[in-house]
């Protein structure tokens, strides 16, 4: 899910999906539309439509909607850092075994944890076979940076010569920040204030800038940037995919960029199928899905094993990474005891063997068994609706309050799994109402404080947790509304711990502190199921790095 600390992101964040094209993940019009997200296909009896074994089209199914395809406006949801970056390469990427891999970029290095220089790939070039540059990358940031495009989302006053927290903006129509130093054509260096990790550098900042090219774009002004309909189908890209049409709420459609600088990809046409939960089996049965990714294809738990027994498919599930998180908006519901007994009365042990058919794991706090960090000693609060009735009577909770609980209408999994935690409430004298809402739909909503609870899958990067755990836990404006001195501390210090295990102590106070004072709890992690048809070649499914080498991608001959 979209990322980084400030006081002043959600809302941000807000405006943002309010600008961008909202999608609607669980939209019944899905069904009408399948034959516009599959050019080649064709039509079969009852108006569904089958990709055709041989053709040289791939459909990857999702089902989380599309906020937006302009780099500069959006958040960085998987599906819009996909989408946008399958055009523009950012500068490194993970890999499935969470290598930084080279993308824009050969290298990034330090040697004070301030001052990092980002090496860029001698043979990258723009598809009008202009090289790519690190004129390009300083045009990029300061367009992010812009306060007339006001996309806080980066948090780039990390940067010298950027704003702050509260105003994280360089001054209007500035063409240069102390931050951002070119060196050479192919060579940039970005100075931050303070110390922050190398991963931190690479996760937040390597992977999340989407390089545009300046030649192209530096004509318009900021103000017609945030609407330019170039960037609806762009003529000049780094990436493997060329975009050529989208509808938020179905689909989005690439051909293959012929010039790309690692290779022409061997797939000549690429989409973006975005569907219902319901509608998965079916399209990998019939072919009009080729592909479901564990981290943004919501998979009914039901239909597990009959897509594990589909002839055409390869199955694979995902490393436990996808945190079903749930968010307490502290500002709202203040008394931590309440927040402790929303906890202790759910059985989420029961809710992962009966959902997730035990594809997964329960943990406190944000951090998985998958990641260096993951504190085996912290022990997950047990179920135990007595322990919550006390809770309660010690707050003087009466029961008369209605708590609103927002859920992703697109995760059919998760809107079964809300309402068995409903029951569970209701059994201790909480009241709660479930609203499910689509991607776009809640990510505006996080914006405010209008919930008292909502929930989302999120990753949070095993090697970095960092920048996700300071902006959840960032105080007034944050999707927790909570901060607390021993926690800021804690998470500070990860940026400058020497090793692995100093890091990991440092976050275990992190992890400790969110179940003493619970203003945010894992329903569980996912380890999602992927899967892949078997007339393609070279495609990795997993969490991360999916999209790496999507240009070697191939049909099965």
């Amino acid at each position: 899910m979209k990322k980084f600390i400030s006081k002043a992101i959600s809302l941000a964040l807000a405006s943002v999906m309010m600008f961008s094209l909202a999608g609607c993940g669980a939209s019944t019009a899905q069904d009408d539309a399948q034959t516009e997200a599959t050019e080649g296909a064709e039509s079969t009896e009852g108006g569904s439509t089958q990709a055709a074994s041989d053709a040289n089209i791939v459909n990857v199914g999702i089902t989380d909607a599309l906020g937006g395809v302009n780099p500069l406006m959006m958040d960085q949801t998987n599906i819009n850092k996909y989408a946008a970056g399958l055009q523009f390469l950012p500068l490194m990427e993970l890999d499935a075994d969470l290598n930084f891999q080279p993308m824009l970029a050969d290298s990034i290095t330090t040697e004070d944890n301030k001052n990092f220089v980002v090496h860029l790939d001698e043979n990258a070039t723009w598809s009008d076979g202009t090289p790519v540059t690190a004129q390009d990358v300083e045009f990029t940031f300061l367009r992010l940076a812009s306060p007339v495009i006001a996309n806080s989302t980066m948090m780039l006053y990390r940067f010298e010569g950027v704003g702050d927290a509260d105003y994280p903006f360089v001054e209007e129509g500035a063409t240069s920040v102390a931050g951002v130093t070119v060196i050479d054509d192919k060579t940039i260096q970005f100075t931050t204030k303070e110390p922050i990790a190398l991963t931190t550098f690479q996760s937040t900042y390597a992977c999340y800038i989407l390089t545009l090219p300046k030649h192209i774009l530096e004509q318009y002004s900021d103000e017609e940037l945030m609407t330019l309909d170039w960037f609806n189908k762009p003529d000049v890209v780094s990436g493997p995919y060329m975009l050529q049409e989208y509808d938020a709420n179905h689909y989005i459609s690439y051909t293959a960029n012929e010039n790309y600088w690692k290779g022409t990809p061997n797939i000549e046409k690429l989409n973006i199928k975005i569907v219902d939960s319901s509608q998965v089996y079916a399209g990998l049965q019939s072919g009009e899905i080729d592909i479901t990714l564990p981290s943004m294809t919501a998979i009914p738990q039901e239909d597990y094993e009959n897509i594990e027994a589909l002839e055409n498919i390869n199955v694979v599930y995902g490393a436990p990474i996808t945190n079903q998180s749930v968010f307490i908006q502290t500002a709202n519901i203040t008394d931590a005891r309440v927040r402790q007994a929303l906890l202790y009365a759910i059985d989420r042990n029961q809710i992962l063997e009966q959902l997730m058919k035990g594809h997964g794991e329960v943990v406190d706090g944000f951090l998985s068994s998958a990641g260096p960090f993951f504190d085996e000693s912290i022990t997950p609060t047990p179920y135990d609706p007595e322990k919550a009735k006390e809770l309660l009577a010690e707050a003087g909770w009466d029961g008369s309050q209605t708590l609103r609980f927002f859920v992703n209408s697109g995760d059919g999994t998760f809107v079964k799994a809300a309402q068995v935690m409903v029951a569970q409430w209701a059994a201790v004298g909480i009241n709660v109402e479930v609203q499910t809402v689509d991607l776009a739909a809640l990510m505006t909503l996080a914006g405010t404080t209008d919930y008292d609870m909502f929930a989302v899958q999120y990753t949070y990067v095993p090697l970095d947790p960092y920048p996700d755990m300071g902006w959840l836990l960032g105080g007034e404006g944050s999707w927790t509304g909570y901060s607390d001195d021993e926690v800021n501390e804690a998470l500070t210090a990860t940026q400058t711990a020497s090793n692995v295990e100093e890091s990991k102590g440092y976050y275990s106070i992190v992890d400790k502190k969110m179940q003493e004072d619970v203003p945010m709890f894992s329903a569980y992690i996912i380890s999602a199921q992927g899967a892949v048809n078997k007339r393609l070649t070279g495609v990795n499914v997993d969490v991360y790095g999916f999209f790496n080498n999507i240009h070697e991608w191939d049909i099965a001959q």
